[in-house]
């Protein structure tokens, strides 16, 4: 397959995520959520193939985008599966996904509370036996020794952002809550700038 052509099959997708993908991890008879799904990079590929993926985001214009991408790229898909939302009040119901994808957004909780409020809305949607999985800053090297510590769980990393950065203790509390580890979990280390991890559990 060319280049061009999978550009148009995959989109942006995230590259972990993509490694889900081709591991099988998901089923059309899911419905998977795209939990601060942006533009929609990590959407295409799902819409492209028929699978039954929604999305919500705080931006408004982000949200339209979405919108207006799935009717290209499938102009019977039901574009209202992207609405507007918030983390912290996910607008779906108990229990109604079977998988939620969440990408580089986490690390964006103003505090440890609000993580947890997050969290905690991701595991009220999801079905037990649900696949959760995510991408955010960690701190499980010595990044951390190299980091100003703010409040609330947050640093001010090497490459000046400030994030909220999951540690070994919020591992424990998620496994505490009811999530299981499918597969080890993974860190990258950007040297000198910040560590992001990637994550796959599943609600029991």
């Amino acid at each position: 397959m060319e280049i061009n052509e999978l550009n148009r099959l995959l989109g942006n997708v995230d590259n972990y995520l993509l490694d889900q993908i081709l591991k099988g991890r998901f089923t059309k008879e899911m419905k998977i959520l795209d939990a601060g799904c942006g533009e929609g990079r990590n959407t295409v590929y799902f819409i492209n193939q028929g699978y039954s993926i929604f999305g919500i985001d705080p931006n408004e214009l982000a949200i339209q985008y979405c919108r207006y991408q799935a009717k290209s790229l499938d102009p019977n898909y039901d574009a209202h599966r992207f609405q507007l939302g918030r983390l912290e009040e996910i607008p779906f119901h108990n229990q109604a996904f079977d998988a939620l994808i969440c990408s580089a957004v986490l690390h964006f909780a103003e505090n440890v509370d609000n993580f947890w409020q997050m969290i905690k809305e991701i595991h009220r949607v999801l079905k037990p036996g649900g696949i959760f999985w995510f991408r955010m800053c960690t701190g499980f090297s010595d990044i951390l020794e190299k980091s100003e510590k703010l409040e609330g769980g947050k640093y001010r990393l090497p490459d000046e952002s400030e994030r909220f950065v999951l540690t070994q203790s919020h591992v424990d509390k998620l496994q505490k809550m009811g999530f299981q580890f499918l597969e080890a979990p993974k860190t990258v280390l950007v040297l000198e700038q910040r560590e992001m991890g990637v994550f796959l559990l599943q609600k029991q």
